[in-house]
């Protein structure tokens, strides 16, 4: 996938839609960064959050410009940047302001490994189910 380990830009309403989706499809963490170009902390946290993108290649990074897409800022009630927020399948799990490194990290490296021990959970219950339920017939 080319955006993989890249933070994408959503320019327009149509490419916020299709990344949007795209997210809630994948069952992927999605972390969403609301800035502004005239943001000095937005400008100053840019470069980290592309190296976040590189570093969780099963994390989707999207950045929208609060500028550019009032309305995608105004549906999710963003009124300061930068503003994260964290979401799987399209539901909010965690918000947070500011530019601060640490926090952006350790919220990433918390909700994704969340997210992959409810998956490896729910499979390794969907699998024992279906043992348990094959054995009992059998």
């Amino acid at each position: 996938m080319a955006e993989e380990g890249q933070v994408i830009a959503c320019h327009t309403l149509e490419s916020w839609n299709q990344q949007f989706q795209r997210g809630k499809d994948s069952k992927k963490l999605v972390v969403i960064d609301f800035t502004a170009s005239w943001c000095g902390p937005c400008r100053m946290i840019s470069p980290f959050l592309a190296d976040l993108a590189k570093t969780f290649l099963d994390v989707i990074f999207l950045k929208v410009d609060v500028d550019e897409l009032q309305t995608v800022a105004e549906e999710w009630k963003v009124e300061a940047m930068p503003t994260f927020l964290f979401l799987k399948e399209g539901k909010l799990l965690e918000t947070f302001k500011g530019a601060h490194k640490e926090k952006l990290q350790n919220t990433v490296e918390k909700l994704r490994s969340d997210t992959a021990t409810a998956t490896a959970t729910a499979t390794a219950t969907a699998s024992a189910s279906a043992t348990a339920t094959g054995t009992a017939s059998a």
